[in-house]
Parts: C-alpha cells; structure tokens; sequence
C-alpha cells in the first residue's frame, strides 16, 4: 500500500533555512528508505509565510497570501512510501531523526486502483498510466539540475 506521511508544523522564518546538520541527517534517512525500496517521493515545504490558500468559487478564486497564524496544522513536509502496511511507515519514522522530537506526523492511504472498484474503468486506468509517464518525465526534468549540480560539485 502507498501511504503519505504529513509531517506538520511551520518552520518559523528564524528557523529557515535549516542548519546543514538537518539536510545531512534527512538526506541520510531519505537515502536509507530509498535503498530499502520503499521511498516514492519526499520533500520538506517551505513555510506559511511564502504560502498562499486558493479558494475556488463559483464567482472565481478568491487568494489569502501567508502566512497563515490562525492554523494550528500547518504542514512543513512529506513522504510518499510503498509499505504492506501502517505498522511499517510507522516502524520506518521511528527511525527517522524526527523520532523521539515531539514532531507530528499524520499517515494517509493514498487511494489506489483497487480502491476504486468499477470506477477505476479500463479507459481510466489508460488515461492514469498515460498521465503518470507524463508526470515521471516532469519530475525528472525538474530534479535534472540536481544531477547537474552534484555532477559539478564532484569534478
């Protein structure tokens, strides 16, 4: 099963960037679940301030710019996992460096073909696949400057 974990929390602006220690730490773990083959995607979110909230009416979007104080729960990142189930994501952020933190994290079934029983038609799950080879390219095309970087820092 895929399960999304929603780290919440807003890094106040003193707080952002965070220190390397934190990128080392989180890249390290990131790097273990992916070797583990159960990393799909993972990323940290910057803070309310450079947010904005889009309501969509009838009459048009109606924009509130950060940041957003009044919110309890905001969220400041993600991970995306292929696990067998809760127990294991659970198992997986225990390893985590956010383990013992106090931070909470919220673990959500991402929806999936079986989910949607006769819903999910032939021609829909076309049209996913279809989309989801589209959406891998995208995202490979917007990490390649990470390559390029790494490659560069290395020579």
């Amino acid at each position: 099963m895929k399960v999304m974990i929603i780290m919440k929390g807003d890094p106040s602006p003193e707080q952002m960037p965070p220190p390397t220690e934190i990128f080392q730490m989180m890249g390290d773990f990131n790097e273990q679940l992916a070797k583990a083959g159960v990393l799909i995607d993972a990323n940290g979110l910057q803070p309310s301030y450079v947010a904005q909230r889009v309501t969509l009416a009838g009459d048009g979007p109606s924009v509130t710019d950060g940041p957003f104080a009044e919110t309890k729960e905001l969220l400041s990142g993600y991970w995306t996992l292929q696990v067998e189930s809760f127990d294991e994501a659970v198992e997986w952020m225990q390893k985590s460096p956010l383990a013992g933190s106090g931070i909470e994290i919220e673990l959500r079934k991402v929806g999936e073909l079986e989910d949607f029983g006769d819903a999910f038609t032939d021609e829909v799950l076309v049209q996913h696949v279809r989309t989801r080879e589209l959406v891998k390219r995208n995202a490979d095309t917007a990490y390649a400057y990470l390559a390029e970087r790494a490659s560069a820092s290395t020579n």
